[in-house]
């Protein structure tokens, strides 16, 4: 098959472009268990830009451990064209990551990734790729971000490295995306930057997108949105318990902080939440807790540690009562 057979769709829309552009080349590395959604919403775009120009503008190919198929998240599995380190691909390189990313990413693929973006080559990772990243070695000092899901656990066995909490980075030769149709938002971006904010808003309109976010754009809504008010004094005192979940709790020092009484943050959490603001950390807490639990291979005493309990049983008996299993079980430690 030729390259205009393979990169180029027929279609009845067309965008005329002013003038040639040289073709990207994007290698897609695949690690088991990886995002469908973030693989599929990054490459779409590439392909829908090719069609609606007519023209080669990217080509793409999709590289394995080991050549052979990978089964992503929902276990379907994906072909791929060869193993990564038996390439040595131009332009970007993007490895694609998902669910249980901790180990996925071999010193072997985090060497070879080094080696590229040492010779000048743009790595980044979707979804959670950026354990690959990480891996390498490349992000100190980098921008970057992956799933609002997963930067718990990576903060817990990466703690000198700080994901941002955005929809996409670029950073010099560093990309990165959240997943999800993230994906298809640091395409777009890169699409209007390469061939043209025309192509960009057109490959938007195939997408059936009707706003493409900014890099620094949230991932997910704000906190006002979550809980469902805009009381201000409320949104403050939930966000300083947020950014404490691993300390002690201490509500008269949150009411100090906000300059209100203990008693008037306990009522904001009764009549806005309809719950307490005891319930509301513990909640926050055993989240944490489960995220660690199913993304790292912390132990159990480790993640009730790092989520506040004073005791690995007061976190067991509090895990068992919200989720309907023991910690244990859900663990990768499990019986």
């Amino acid at each position: 098959m030729d390259e205009q057979s393979r990169f180029v769709a027929k279609g009845s829309a067309h965008v005329k472009l002013a003038g040639p552009i040289e073709p990207l080349d994007v290698t897609f590395v695949l690690l088991p268990k990886f995002t469908m959604l973030a693989f599929s919403s990054a490459i779409e775009p590439l392909r829908m830009a090719n069609q609606l120009t007519q023209k080669v503008l990217f080509r793409w190919q999709v590289l394995s451990d080991d050549g052979g198929p990978v089964a992503c998240s929902n276990g379907v599995p994906v072909m791929a064209e060869g193993a990564w380190a038996k390439s040595k691909p131009e332009g970007l390189v993007l490895v694609c990551s998902g669910v249980e990313p901790e180990g996925k990413a071999s010193v072997a693929l985090g060497d070879w990734l080094r080696a590229l973006w040492r010779r000048g080559r743009v790595v980044g990772g979707l979804c959670t790729g950026a354990y690959a990243l990480a891996q390498a070695g490349i992000l100190k000092g980098h921008r970057f971000t992956m799933h609002w899901d997963n930067i718990a656990a990576f903060v817990e066995n990466h703690p000198e490295l700080t994901p941002a909490r955005q929809v996409f980075c670029i950073d010099d030769r560093v990309v990165s995306c959240a997943g999800g149709i993230a994906a298809a938002d640091l395409m777009l971006k890169l699409i209007s930057d390469r061939c043209g904010a025309k192509l960009g808003q057109e490959v938007m309109n195939m997408c059936l997108l009707t706003r493409r976010r900014d890099e620094a754009d949230h991932q997910i809504t704000s906190l006002a949105a979550r809980l469902g008010t805009r009381h201000n004094k409320l949104l403050q005192a939930a966000a300083y318990l947020e950014a404490r979940i691993e300390e002690d709790f201490d509500l008269d020092a949150c009411a100090a902080h906000l300059g209100l009484s203990r008693r008037q943050i306990e009522r904001l959490f009764s009549s806005h939440l309809n719950t307490t603001p005891v319930r509301y950390m513990n909640d926050l807490r055993l989240a944490h807790g489960r995220s660690l639990l199913a993304e790292t291979d912390m132990k159990v005493s480790e993640v009730a540690l790092a989520c506040g309990y004073a005791s690995t049983s007061h976190f067991s008996k509090s895990f068992r009562k919200k989720y309907g299993t023991s910690p244990y079980r859900f663990s990768h430690f499990g019986g």
